[in-house]
C-alpha cells in the first residue's frame, strides 16, 4: 500500500513538472486544451473521429507522394542516357521470381517507400518507380532492379 502511495505521489509530481514545461497558449486554446486532458482514450478517439467528419480530413499519410520524387543514385539505361542531361522516368513492368529482391531494390532506390509500397509495386505493374528524374539517377535504378530481376523501362 505505502509503494502505490509513493508511486502515486511521483506520477503527480512528474504530471506538475510536465505541466510547468507545457508552452503557453492563448487564453481560448489554453482551455481547449485543459478539457481535453481531461478526457479518456475512448473520448479522444471519438473526438478525432469527429473533427475529422466535421472538417472533412483524415490522418491518413499520404504514401504515393514520395515515390515520385527522385533520390540520388538512381537511373535508367543507355537509351534514356543517350536524351542527353532530360528527365526521364522508370517503369517496372515485372517484377521477376526474385521479388524480396527488387522490394530492397525498390526501397534502396526511394527509402520513402514502406515495405507494403514496394511489395504493392511488385504486384501492381506496370508501376512507375522514379518519374521525372535525372538521366544518372534512371541508370542507377536500372541497374539496381535488373540486378534484383525486374524487367524495366525507362523512358
Amino acid at each position: 500500500m505505502a509503494d502505490d502511495t509513493k508511486q502515486t505521489e511521483n506520477v503527480k509530481a512528474e504530471v506538475k513538472e510536465e505541466k510547468k514545461e507545457v508552452k503557453k497558449v492563448a487564453g481560448n486554446v489554453g482551455k481547449l486544451v485543459d478539457e481535453i486532458a481531461k478526457l479518456t482514450v475512448l473520448e479522444l478517439s471519438e473526438l478525432v473521429s469527429a473533427l475529422q467528419d466535421k472538417l472533412g480530413v483524415s490522418a491518413v499519410p499520404i504514401t504515393q507522394a514520395p515515390a515520385a520524387q527522385a533520390t540520388g543514385g538512381e537511373a535508367p539505361q543507355g537509351g534514356p542516357e543517350s536524351a542527353g542531361g532530360g528527365v526521364q522516368s522508370v517503369t517496372i513492368t515485372a517484377a521477376g521470381t526474385n521479388k524480396i529482391g527488387v522490394i530492397k531494390a525498390l526501397r534502396e532506390i526511394n527509402p520513402n517507400l514502406t515495405l507494403m509500397d514496394a511489395k504493392n509495386m511488385t504486384e501492381q505493374l506496370p508501376a512507375e518507380v522514379l518519374k521525372d528524374a535525372k538521366a544518372e539517377d534512371v541508370k542507377s535504378a536500372v541497374e539496381k532492379l535488373k540486378t534484383a530481376g525486374a524487367t524495366v523501362e525507362a523512358k
